[in-house]
């Protein structure tokens, strides 16, 4: 086992994923700056420029300051839709500095360039830092532009006030770095909502040994298992991770439980089952197991080995029997009739959730970054068949979560 706990210094931007727009302004220098106070708070960040920012600084700087190219075009890799997937990966969106047509156009519903298509749809949050010439920032239309996007729920810090180009002096200058950090660790912050929460997620597959050498397994990565424990503690949760066999990095803050058959994966769980309030069992455990293990590895000389197999533990099941258990959320990958097949499980189980993955073909399912999944639930509200981004999914499940952890759901 390998643990890494989280304290209350950490800054609500770890593991966090956040879109930084820059626009064509002279403060354009300054999100350098911001962008290096977002990557040392923990956070992955994702530059996208307007064309105007790029005549004020080159797309490099932000390239080498974040570890990832810069998005300029929306035409570029167009079979891969980048702009939707970096809306869909995103927790939250900065725009600085915000220029007046930046805002309007954000306030319309303008997508014409990478920037605007991606924030058109992205469905987190929104800080933006305007900065522009005061007369350009009092302008009736820029401020009526401001209010309507406050009403959508965007955030807007600043602008101060202070010396601004072409030797004018007033409001429009773009907030300092720092207090745009703190703004959206704030954002991010009231979003805490399994704070106080222990919840238990299983990841990734197991391998079962026929001989020191094989075993039997499946395409599991652990993608889906693992966006789910980082997203369950940044939204407050502390966070244990049971995990098979994976290539992933150990998500910070999370408590991690390293198994590699369904037999140490069943134990890892049931030894947490009292003190969780939530299992999210995203784990492909393998349904079947070796009868016997060999010693020593089976040599193709000797012939084929007849092996025989057995059932390996039902971990829904014996959860779902409990008679307090934990909020129970089940996964099911498969090929046909999806639906039929998620509420049979559901039921049989007795889960309160159940996500049932698509499987079986290109850009979904097993090592994938996307899933076409829907979301069954023992009391309805269902949520049908899509394509959704792993952590996008990750944070629907988690909204599900925290619901039936409310108060308002405890007699489910």
């Amino acid at each position: 086992m390998s643990a890494s706990s989280s304290t209350s210094s950490r800054s609500p931007l770890s593991g966090r994923r956040v879109l930084l727009g820059v626009t064509g302004g002279v403060a354009a220098y300054k999100a350098a700056y911001l962008l290096r106070l977002l990557t040392t708070s923990g956070a992955t960040v994702q530059v996208v420029m307007t064309r105007g920012a790029t005549q004020f600084v080159g797309e490099a700087t932000f390239a080498a300051l974040s570890g990832r190219p810069v998005r300029t075009d929306v035409f570029e890799e167009p079979e891969h839709v980048v702009h939707v997937r970096m809306a869909h990966e995103a927790d939250v969106a900065i725009v600085a500095p915000a220029t007046a047509n930046i805002i309007a156009k954000l306030a319309f519903g303008i997508a014409d360039d990478m920037l605007t298509s991606t924030l058109l749809e992205a469905r987190c949050p929104l800080v933006i830092a305007p900065a522009m010439h005061t007369g350009m920032y009092e302008n009736e239309a820029t401020q009526t532009n401001i209010r309507e996007l406050q009403r959508r729920g965007a955030t807007f810090v600043g602008p101060g006030s202070g010396s601004l180009a072409a030797g004018d002096e007033g409001p429009g200058r773009m907030s300092e770095p720092e207090e745009i950090v703190a703004a959206v660790e704030a954002v991010l912050s009231a979003g805490r909502d399994l704070a106080g929460r222990r919840i238990l997620v299983t990841a990734g597959p197991t391998q079962e040994p026929i001989d020191p050498v094989r075993f039997i397994g499946n395409r599991s990565s652990g993608k889906m298992g693992y966006a789910i424990a980082e997203e369950a503690r940044a939204r407050g949760a502390d966070v244990v991770l049971v995990s098979g066999p994976v290539s992933l990095r150990e998500p910070d803050g999370v408590q991690v439980v390293r198994v590699q058959t369904a037999q140490e994966l069943r134990d890892a769980v049931m030894a947490e089952a009292g003190r969780v309030d939530a299992v999210v069992k995203a784990a492909a455990v393998a349904d079947f197991r070796p009868v016997e293990q060999a010693d020593r590895k089976l040599k193709k000389e000797s012939g084929i080995p007849e092996i025989r197999l057995e059932r390996t533990p039902d971990v829904l099941s014996e959860l779902g029997a409990l008679a307090d258990r934990p909020v129970l959320v089940g996964f099911a990958a498969e090929t046909n009739d999806l639906e039929a097949a998620g509420r049979r499980k559901l039921a049989e189980k007795h889960l309160d959730l159940i996500v049932v993955n698509q499987v079986g073909r290109e850009g979904t399912g097993f090592g994938s970054d996307t899933n076409d999944a829907m979301i069954l639930g023992a009391t309805g509200d269902d949520q049908p068949l899509r394509s959704w981004a792993k952590r996008e999914l990750a944070n629907a499940i988690l909204d599900r979560v925290a619901k039936l952890l409310s108060p308002s759901a405890a007699g489910r």
